[in-house]
């Protein structure tokens, strides 16, 4: 489905898919032609929206909330991911609905997760509004996420959402040769697992001047901050001014991407583990096809007590979240 007289875009039912994003000829997302694809190779979660939980969950484990202990599926190994082995990128979301929405023509997708739904807490409703624009030369989508607490199963949930599109803005099969800048060194290191230790670090490597991306490495898989200040970190990040998260271009194509977002953090990821059969003749996806951009909160945020406010969701409250995403040929 395309957001209205925006034929740059196409979404899918499915996880609120971003299919196709369109810009000088050329999609920069990778994805699959159609949904029956995805459902059965889907296995990197392109373009998704991700939840309840993106990202990692220590051992599957909640040790509080409310006043109980929860124990996720361990779908990585020791851990919970993405929000189970079917989280929201698997669910069929109800819409597109055509909307007026911040004053814009806009798709609006939800869905109903039910409570104990992958072993989360409570029934909960997404909604996914895409709004497609124009910035002088640039061709902008914005996606708008907001998460409330509508059963009456429980007091208190957890909540933290990302888009997983993965994007290649070159001319190859490959992100080699694309140029990147991130926005800030700020990252939290990671265990052998993919948990934070819970302190925020400088990178080891430069990264906030322009460097270039090799599809065989060296690789990222890394949570980096652009927000260190958990309690800055509204449950509602609407209400923050949009940051630039980073920037890609590739002098091959003449194309350049911009990541916006509201959220805090964000995982930076070079594609290491893609490995998608060729399908209908299409050339298959592997190592370095894609780059992702997940704007998102702290990773394992509910079980740390100075970052959980970020991610618990009680009754009455919203969860919200806003990604920009600016791309533009030269």
């Amino acid at each position: 489905m395309s957001v209205p007289e925006q034929a740059e875009f196409t979404f899918l039912p499915l996880g609120a898919i971003i299919q196709e994003f369109r810009v000088g000829g050329k999609n920069i997302v990778l994805g699959f032609p159609t949904q029956k694809h995805y459902v059965e190779h889907n296995t990197p979660h392109y373009g998704a929206t991700i939840g309840r939980v993106a990202n990692r969950i220590k051992d599957g484990r909640i040790a509080n909330l409310n006043g109980r202990e929860y124990q996720l599926v361990q779908n990585d190994g020791p851990n919970a991911l993405h929000g189970g082995p079917k989280g929201w990128g698997k669910r069929i979301f109800e819409g597109p609905q055509t909307v007026t929405h911040n004053g814009r023509d806009a798709l609006l997708f939800k869905y109903r997760s039910v409570d104990a739904e992958e072993g989360y807490p409570g029934t909960v409703e997404i909604r996914v509004w895409y709004a497609a624009s124009k910035e002088d030369e640039k061709t902008v989508l914005t996606a708008d996420y907001e998460v409330e607490l509508i059963g009456d199963e429980c007091e208190e949930t957890v909540v933290n959402i990302t888009n997983h599109s993965y994007f290649n803005i070159g001319d190859g099969p490959t992100i080699t040769g694309t140029t990147a800048q991130l926005a800030t060194s700020d990252y939290l290191p990671l265990s052998s697992t993919g948990i934070p230790e819970g302190n925020i670090a400088t990178f080891p490597r430069e990264v906030t001047k322009p460097f270039e991306l090799n599809a065989t490495g060296p690789h990222f898989d890394d949570v980096f901050v652009v927000q260190p200040d958990p309690l800055k970190i509204p449950l509602d990040t609407r209400s923050q001014p949009l940051r630039l998260l980073g920037r890609f271009s590739s002098a091959s194509s003449g194309l350049h991407l911009e990541v916006h977002s509201t959220e805090p953090a964000f995982q930076f990821y070079t594609g290491k583990y893609i490995n998608v059969p060729s399908l209908d003749g299409a050339p298959p996806h592997t190592e370095g096809a894609g780059f992702c951009v997940e704007p998102s909160r702290f990773v394992n945020a509910i079980n740390e007590p100075k970052w959980r406010d970020m991610v618990l969701l009680k009754k009455g409250q919203v969860f919200g979240c806003t990604n920009v995403y600016k791309a533009w040929k030269e």
